[in-house]
């Protein structure tokens, strides 16, 4: 039996090992990346996913944030509006300070409220609808542009590129799919184009060949598609399918491979508007190299992930806290931040300061691969 006073050093002992591993514990930040992880656009949240853990390694590897390592936890909102909420409340529970995500707009907002309310900063990476960030939430910022930032440019390159050519505007009817379609479709009407066909449709169809006779019957050269990859892929198929030369014109919501897995060759011609190819910048350089190595091509939002920890990390740095809000007071105070894809500042609302919107064309490159390539 050992005697009170070896007790009492054992207990001692013990409590500071207790009061280390808490200490160890507490020095960690809590992050999550929030996405459809599965489900139809499973794609992107493959992106978001990979660009946010790739970049918290990397961090970490220099060691980390403030001297904290950066603990990652991954929800899946399978593009649905309550299964966000439901991802938000679990990282709240967690003790997540700092989000990732989420990709869809419809998502976004109603996730916001909670992180909002929560002391959670997020970054999206891919939420485009303007009331993201118009809300006046503390919170929200995002990597990517804006809606109408993307409209405009349709509209533009339509009036330049197709002056006296029909035109069709769908979408479907969700939060980014048909706030990119009207935001076009005002730009267009406010340079005195009249649309032939203004349609919405149902996410998750099979059969659109009712649209298509639509489309067919309107005379449409031109089909602006707001939506994601799986339905467009889907509706140009079809068009081929039906014999419709109508050249698709859509937005950052297609910009994955699987596009031209589903389209199949019908989706060569198709116009699309995405940012400057974020794989191409120096910047990116070795981000990209460690996502070749996995065996991954850092595509769509992959580097906009990468770069939304990248701007947490160094926003902590400069407010030499961790505390979500004093990080969001210095993302709003116009200091740039060095990311994969160049310098980005914020303006008070959460959007970035610069738009780097430009249009790509579906091609089959060199290889025989169907994918974009910027005009």
């Amino acid at each position: 039996m050992a005697s009170l006073p070896r007790l009492a050093a054992i207990g001692a002992a013990t409590l500071g090992l207790v009061l280390a591993l808490a200490g160890g514990a507490e020095a960690q930040i809590r992050m999550g990346v929030a996405g459809p992880i599965t489900g139809a656009n499973a794609a992107f949240g493959a992106q978001l996913k990979n660009g946010t853990e790739q970049a918290v390694a990397d961090i970490n590897a220099k060691g980390g944030i403030l001297g904290q390592q950066i603990v990652l936890e991954t929800g899946d909102d399978v593009s649905d509006p309550k299964q966000g909420v439901s991802v938000a409340n679990k990282f709240v529970g967690d003790g997540v300070t700092l989000v990732v995500g989420h990709f869809n707009s419809g998502v976004t907002i109603p996730a916001s409220e909670v992180y909002a309310e929560n002391g959670i900063l997020f970054i999206t990476p891919a939420a485009t609808n303007p009331k993201v960030t118009e809300r006046g939430l503390w919170n929200a910022f995002r990597t990517c542009g804006r809606d109408d930032q993307q409209g405009k440019l349709w509209a533009d390159y339509a009036v330049q590129h197709y002056a006296g050519k029909k035109i069709a505007v769908v979408h479907d009817k969700t939060t980014y799919g048909q706030g990119l379609a009207d935001a076009a479709k005002g730009y267009l009407n406010a340079d005195g184009v009249k649309e032939v066909l203004y349609e919405g449709v149902n996410t998750g169809e099979k059969d659109y060949s009712a649209l298509v006779s639509k489309i067919k019957a309107s005379g449409a050269d031109v089909l602006m598609w707001g939506g994601l990859h799986t339905e467009g892929g889907l509706i140009v198929r079809q068009m081929r399918d039906q014999g419709l030369k109508t050249v698709m014109m859509s937005g950052d919501g297609i910009t994955s491979d699987e596009f031209a897995v589903i389209g199949g060759d019908g989706v060569i011609g198709t116009k699309m508007s995405f940012g400057a190819d974020a794989r191409k910048n120096p910047a990116a350089a070795d981000a990209v190299k460690a996502f070749q190595a996995k065996g991954f091509n850092p595509e769509g939002y992959t580097l906009y992930s990468y770069a939304a920890v990248q701007i947490m990390a160094q926003a902590a740095e400069e407010a030499k806290s961790t505390d979500a809000q004093k990080i969001a007071a210095v993302m709003h105070s116009g200091k740039v931040f060095k990311t994969v894809l160049g310098d980005i500042a914020y303006d008070k609302k959460g959007d970035r300061t610069t738009a780097d919107y430009v249009m790509y064309t579906w091609k089959k490159g060199d290889d025989g691969k169907v994918t974009y390539f910027a005009d």
